[in-house]
């Protein structure tokens, strides 16, 4: 609300210009590249066909119909890519609500009171990649969500704060990139969703956990595991802290050791958690498999070249034994003592 009461007390920047339909304010008239309304009650006919984001806030607009923003009527708004529609107090939207956006990237219906949403709904929107419900499916079931997404292209779907308790799986576009799930009621996620996530219509899939009342217990093993094995899928996955059980409230999700998670002995947790340990193992198994073989092989090279090594170790046992005579020589002559009582006399 302070965003639109900033917008009204610019008038320098935003005003109504050549081109500029009624009770919009508008950005670098008159080509209106963005036109913003506030507190409509029905989607605005009046549009020109050059405007490129259309923003709509704190209306009543309740339903939209069909081609509801299809400018007069029969003209397409080609150049529409983006359009905002927070907090207008939609409660239905139609089959075909948005026909005559063929150009439509990212469409927001964040904050609105979703009671209807029919399966046809984004049909006539080819290039759709991003949709925002944000705190819009409170009052919407699943169902009515897989069925409108169904043939999407989507990119990303933001489905931040609806009490969401489970992964809406049945609801998700093939190829989706990035999916929104932070403040939602989500306490982990199950093997099966996991395995979903992991199919291929979704491996790439980027998924945003934060602001969930994660339980840290047993039923966390397998999301834990799956975000230490790829922390790439989970963006935010440092910043993800327990909610439950009072003990661990608060504590960082993957500074986690297994006995925290009360399943018993860490054995018994290695099958699913013991991911990162079997991996260790393996290591040094692959280490151990690589200086066997240096062993071998330097084992392999003395045998071959037994008679090279032999005549050195006779030459170098001759020059041992020469230098020992040699050595030997120097102190007998030197403790002979007839050179001893020899010396005097000379003197």
């Amino acid at each position: 609300m302070l965003r639109w009461l900033g917008l009204l007390l610019l008038p320098p920047l935003l005003r109504a210009g050549p081109g500029c339909p009624g009770h919009c304010y508008c950005f670098a008239t008159p080509e209106l590249d963005q036109c913003s309304y506030v507190r409509l009650r029905a989607p605005p006919r009046d549009l020109p066909a050059g405007v490129r984001n259309l923003t709509i806030a704190g209306g009543d607009l309740r339903v939209l119909r069909r081609a509801a923003f299809a400018g007069n009527g029969s003209r397409p708004l080609g150049d529409l890519s983006r359009l905002l529609l927070p907090r207008d107090n939609i409660q239905a939207i139609e089959d075909r609500a948005f026909q005559g956006l063929p150009g439509l990237a990212a469409l927001d219906l964040s904050h609105n009171p979703l009671r209807a949403l029919a399966a046809g709904a984004f049909r006539g929107c080819p290039r759709l990649r991003t949709l925002k419900l944000n705190q819009a499916l409170l009052l919407l079931g699943e169902e009515p969500l897989a069925g409108a997404l169904r043939n999407l292209s989507l990119r990303r779907l933001e489905l931040a704060g609806n009490g969401l308790r489970a992964l809406p799986g049945g609801a998700l576009p093939e190829g989706l990139e990035e999916l929104d799930l932070r403040n939602n009621s989500l306490q982990g996620l199950s093997p099966e969703e996991l395995a979903r996530l992991d199919a291929a219509p979704l491996g790439g899939l980027q998924l945003y956990l934060g602001s969930n009342p994660l339980r840290c217990d047993c039923a966390l093993r397998p999301l834990l595991g799956w975000m230490r094995n790829a922390s790439w899928r989970v963006p935010d996955a440092r910043s993800l802290r327990c909610a439950a059980p009072r003990e661990l409230s608060g504590s960082p999700v993957l500074r986690l050791r297994l006995e925290q998670l009360g399943c018993g002995s860490g054995r018994e947790l290695e099958p699913e958690g013991g991911e990162q340990k079997e991996l260790e193992t393996a290591s040094y198994v692959f280490f151990g498999i690589v200086l066997a073989l240096i062993g071998v092989i330097f084992l392999m090279v003395l045998y071959l070249n037994r008679r090279g090594i032999k005549r050195w170790l006779n030459n170098l046992r001759e020059a041992c034994r020469d230098q020992m005579e040699g050595y030997h020589y120097r102190y007998e002559q030197d403790t002979d003592p007839r050179r001893a009582s020899a010396s005097p006399s000379g003197l």
